[in-house]
């Protein structure tokens, strides 16, 4: 028989991510966020509502078909357990969505920000509906009954359909109207101000003239969402099949996959439900009704039509990451940084100096080879485009592609043809882990010697989620750091992941045990030791006990985790002496930081990973020290500034809620600080030096010198 798991100081990690999109809810609320920013927070909230129903719901349902009963060492809960505690806590999602989005459009309308619904036209804006309706929308519009000639269609994920009561000459039933996916989501109107229709409304307003030979007794707009967690390594592919085309095979299956969630909006009725139930094979309480539109995507559309003046008001202020002051912004970048370490923080610096190194190298001819690892590109990517011409220019380019970042499969594997026809070459890693680091390492030979530059990243080298994500960026010459990542690249072209490095930390196999010792090293100081983490999720169950042992030996833990914490603090005796918070602004917080001791003594290091079980024991993930004296100081100050926020700061509770902190000291909004010029260095600063005792310091307590 089974032990079962201890659950005194951990929660199921579902219904902590529930909590952490009901915190971007909040900001939808927030009157301090501007009105159009408060819609997008609306709108954020609901694809993350979305993707968390294709993709861990998705997983749950296919966990409670499994004949083998697992129970979640968090909550003592099996899968179908979870997902009912999931269906009872969602409904109140909804309904604070719909309260939200009715008090937004009622204040965007005071603001010349109008949606219009079909009934309140008159006149000239009734014409321009009709007009466009007529010779845009009806020629491809493709209206069904649903009879014995015609049975229920295939609905695809998460598009929207009408679906329309139908009665004639005593027969009753069901129309279907999709809304086709080549048509705006919206109509705008022509005239002052911003006014627009959406195009559910406007079909469901002509619905009686589509469907003209019937009666309609209900209107109603409908969204089917559907399991879409397709793990390749489950799936079986012939021998010798070439990857990348497996993977174009699973992005189309994704479409059709089993519904986990059906969304409908419009009031009940008492026929609608049993039908659909029955034909998408869900159960009463996988139905969820709203009064809201089912999407708000729309609503990044609309930000793109504002005025000027409605965008002064509407929007947040504009900012443009500034150039790293401790870099020359009109000399080349390798020199810089082969003298001293940088360490980037995006979205308030440039991505651009790792950018200008990459191109640097690609026409250096000092440069040899350019190894690095990829999850996510942005869908023009500089960075590809460097690396190509590297491979171009005769330069050993290695891209190891990670074609299974779920939703970016298709993008992925489009750079990596565009790249393997320039020269390089592309691996895909391994079949059963996920490649989840941020690693490039450029290898150079100046003068008879071989240098290399390392550059370890928090997150993906997407210069798109680089002006969105706050993350952090180290590039070092450190020839101990550099050593590892030529030996991390060697083994992972070997398909080996047990490699040994004296700097970096990695998974799946040496990165969690390096932190419990870490972890060991402060818990032996008592009441001395302190422990920090930046991250963004914690559901690891030997980490989450390894810090509760640290709280039960007096040890300070302070975690700022941005979404799912299955560790319940402020417990007496158990975790009393932990700290969470979670901060949600204009920016997702995204970066990753440990933190062992304190002062000059304590151990600094950013990470790709974050302390979840797929991440320490499913991905090859990268940790990094901070070595460098002027790079510490800036790491420091960014925690410091982290845990003084006290606008968007939210501390989690014993009883699992997030409150606000209280506001004792002055207002403090740690994202808008750090979009000011970073303060000047102290007199006398040296920069990047550092002393060798405490290098030496340092290398001891990694346990690699």
């Amino acid at each position: 028989m089974n032990k079962l798991p201890d659950t005194r100081y951990t929660q199921d990690r579902e219904l902590s991510w529930l909590k952490f999109d009901q915190r971007v809810l909040e900001e939808a609320r927030d009157p301090s966020v501007p009105l159009m920013e408060r819609l997008k927070f609306a709108a954020i909230f609901t694809s993350n509502l979305d993707e968390f129903f294709m993709v861990r719901v998705g997983s749950l349902t296919d966990m409670a078909l499994m004949k083998e009963e697992h129970v979640d060492s968090k909550s003592g809960r099996t899968p179908r357990q979870q997902l009912q505690a999931i269906f009872r806590a969602v409904p109140a999602l909804y309904r604070r969505r719909d309260k939200v989005v009715s008090e937004l459009e009622a204040l965007l309308k005071d603001r010349g920000v109008r949606r219009v619904r079909m009934e309140e036209l008159e006149g000239r804006e009734k014409k321009q509906v009709e007009k466009w309706f007529r010779t845009q929308a009806l020629p491809i519009l493709s209206p069904l009954v649903l009879d014995r000639r015609h049975p229920f269609p295939h609905l695809p994920n998460k598009v929207l359909s009408l679906v329309l009561g139908l009665k004639k000459n005593g027969w009753e039933g069901w129309g279907l109207l999709p809304l086709p996916g080549s048509l705006p989501s919206f109509f705008r109107l022509e005239g002052e101000g911003l006014s627009y229709v959406l195009l559910e409304d406007i079909l469901s307003w002509y619905a009686d003239e589509i469907f003209s030979q019937y009666s309609l007794t209900g209107r109603w707009v409908i969204s089917v969402t559907r399991n879409a967690d397709l793990d390749p390594e489950d799936e079986a592919w012939e021998v010798d099949e070439d990857f990348r085309a497996h993977m174009g095979r699973l992005i189309k299956k994704r479409a059709r996959l089993a519904p986990v969630r059906l969304e409908i909006q419009g009031e009940k009725g008492d026929k609608l439900l049993p039908f659909l139930c029955s034909r998408l094979s869900l159960t009463p309480n996988q139905v969820f009704f709203t009064s809201a539109p089912i999407s708000l995507k729309y609503a990044f559309a609309l930000e793109a039509l504002l005025s000027p003046e409605q965008t002064r008001e509407l929007s947040y202020p504009p900012y443009s990451p500034r150039f790293p002051d401790f870099l020359e912004p009109d000399a080349p970048v390798t020199p810089q940084v082969l003298k001293k370490d940088a360490l980037l923080f995006y979205p308030f610096e440039q991505m651009d100096p790792f950018l200008r190194l990459i191109r640097e190298a690609a026409f250096d001819t000092k440069t040899v080879s350019i190894k690095i690892t990829i999850y996510r590109l942005a869908d023009r990517a500089k960075l590809a485009e460097y690396l190509s011409a590297a491979a171009e220019n005769g330069k050993d380019v290695t891209v190891l592609m990670e074609l299974r970042a779920r939703f970016d499969e298709q993008n992925n594997i489009r750079w990596a043809e565009r790249m393997e026809e320039a020269g390089c070459t592309v691996i895909y890693g391994s079949e059963g882990l996920k490649v989840h680091s941020k690693i490039c390492l450029i290898t150079r030979m100046d003068r008879g010697k071989v240098r290399c530059i390392t550059q370890v990243g928090t997150g993906n080298y997407n210069e798109k989620t680089a002006k969105l994500y706050t993350d952090l960026s180290l590039i070092t010459a450190d020839p101990a750091i550099g050593a590892d990542a030529a030996r991390f690249f060697q083994n992972m072209a070997m398909g080996s992941f047990t490699g040994d490095y004296r700097r970096l930390l990695a998974s799946p196999f040496a990165l969690r045990d390096r932190v419990m010792e870490l972890m060991d090293r402060e818990i032996a100081k008592g009441s001395e030791g302190y422990l920090f983490f930046k991250l963004n999720s914690l559901t690891d169950r030997r980490l989450i006990d390894k810090l509760a042992q640290a709280s039960q030996a007096g040890v300070e833990v302070v975690l700022n985790i941005r979404g799912i914490c299955c560790l319940v603090p402020g417990l007496p005796g158990l975790t009393d002496r932990i700290t969470v918070f979670s901060i949600v602004g204009r920016y997702l917080e995204h970066s990753r930081i440990y933190q062992f001791g304190r002062g000059e003594e304590a151990l600094l290091y950013i990470s790709s990973a974050d302390f979840m079980t797929r991440n320490t024991q499913r991905r090859v993930e990268i940790a990094c020290p901070v070595l460098d004296a002027a790079a510490r100081r800036r790491l420091l100050d960014i925690i410091a500034r982290l845990q003084a926020d006290n606008q968007k700061a939210r501390l989690l509770r014993c009883d699992g809620n997030y409150v606000p902190r209280e506001h004792r000291l002055p207002p403090f909004n740690a994202q808008e600080s750090f979009q000011r010029p970073w303060p000047a260095p102290p007199a006398g600063d040296r920069g990047g030096d550092v002393s060798r005792s405490l290098v030496r310091r340092l290398g001891r307590l990694l346990g690699r010198e």
